[in-house]
């Protein structure tokens, strides 16, 4: 991010924003929605910038500026009329967020962004600040997949930028497949990482504010189902000393990065319990949207605070919680044919919170929403998520067993 010469005049350092104020967003996406709706419950106004005719977010926000994130009115209207901004996706394009910089305050900074935009420079400061990784080798040409260690096969084949939820990936177990597959992907910048013989992921959600301060939700037990988080369970399944190792690596990230804002690393537990850092994203995240119904703060609030510089809110998780993913899947028939899912039956369950996103074009693998189900214990939490899958048709019911 590009400050200005005189601290003084830091956008960045500037005094906490009251209610009544405006704040901007880049994107119009379903994690832009929920951040419009809990920044307008604090008293803020939103203005959103996306291309899209009809959003998630546009649709809630109080001002819809269907643009371009590069657009130059679009961005100086926002700089002109907002007090800070911030952005509900990692591929954002820095140019967007260093200009917006020079005028407001912007959480996360793009530096921040862009280490999380490109898989190689993710590994290569994960690894570079101590942080343990899956081993990988970056390809960048054929060549590199000539060289590449035998010991990373078999592996995974994913491209450096703009893969997300199983996208860009190609699972090899030879080197002649690791060749098909960068030449599959187009010969663009990727990274061969090793399988790993998984114990479960995991996922944190961590705060932090421009004191340095962080505030950490609990850690999330990740399942997901062709490369899409498919059931989040809070709190996981797992020893106490490793979760709090989780929170620790999460925290050390983001100190790491100097970051701003809520940021989520995902990560891996190895069979025998070493703990693995996958990735991280830069804003809110889909495994912590259990925090809207069972949390004091939820991730999006906490944004909304920080972007704001007002004081965080506790992280204390009050209730178990079993978020499942709604995908877009739900609106098909075995023949293919459309049709609502049975959202009264959803309901009837009382410790059920519904969200769906206002997306009205249901695409398979599209997500449309969530469940997120509550109870007295977490298998309590459990059954009732069963029950919704069971109702829904959601394949994998057995999979999301009792603790």
């Amino acid at each position: 991010m590009n400050a200005p010469a005189d601290p003084s005049q830091d956008p960045s350092s500037a005094e906490a924003i009251a209610p009544g104020h405006w704040l901007g967003l880049l994107g119009g996406g379903q994690l832009g929605r929920m951040f419009c709706m809990a920044a307008q419950s604090l008293g803020y106004r939103v203005a959103v910038i996306d291309p899209a005719d009809a959003s998630p977010a546009g649709s809630v926000a109080d001002l819809h500026l269907r643009a371009d994130y590069l657009d130059g009115a679009a961005l100086e209207r926002m700089a002109t009329l907002c007090r800070a901004a911030t952005t509900e996706f990692e591929n954002v394009p820095a140019a967007a967020l260093d200009f917006l910089a020079r005028r407001l305050r912007v959480t996360p900074s793009a530096a921040s962004v862009a280490i999380a935009q490109d898989r190689i420079s993710e590994k290569t400061f994960l690894s570079g600040s101590g942080f343990a990784v899956t081993p990988f080798a970056v390809l960048r040409g054929d060549a590199d997949v000539a060289k590449a260690s035998s010991t990373l096969l078999p592996g995974i084949v994913k491209s450096a930028r703009l893969g997300y939820d199983g996208k860009g990936q190609a699972r090899v177990a030879t080197h002649e497949e690791t060749a098909s597959a960068f030449a599959a992907l187009g010969r663009i910048p990727c990274v061969l990482e090793r399988l790993i013989d998984l114990a479960c992921e995991v996922s944190v959600v961590v705060a932090r504010g421009d004191d340095g301060r962080t505030a950490a939700w609990p850690v999330a037990e990740n399942l997901h189902r062709d490369g899409i988080l498919d059931v989040s369970i809070v709190p996981a399944r797992i020893e106490p000393t490793l979760a709090a190792r989780a929170v620790e690596t999460a925290t050390g990230i983001a100190a790491a990065l100097d970051y701003r804002g809520v940021l989520c690393v995902e990560m891996f537990v190895a069979s025998g319990g070493e703990l693995l850092v996958n990735e991280i994203a830069p804003r809110p995240h889909n495994s912590g949207h259990y925090t809207i119904d069972a949390c004091v703060t939820s991730q999006f609030e906490q944004q909304a605070r920080i972007l704001a510089g007002m004081p965080p809110g506790a992280t204390d998780q009050h209730t178990p919680a079993v978020m499942v993913n709604l995908l877009g899947d739900l609106w098909f028939d075995s023949d293919g044919r459309m049709r609502a899912p049975a959202w009264d039956r959803v309901l009837a369950h009382p410790a059920c919170k519904l969200h769906l996103y206002g997306k009205h074009d249901p695409r398979r693998g599209r997500k449309m929403g969530h469940a997120t189900c509550l109870g007295a214990t977490l298998d309590d939490a459990l059954a009732t998520a069963r029950a919704i899958r069971r109702t829904l048709g959601i394949r994998g019911v057995d999979a999301i067993s009792a603790g």
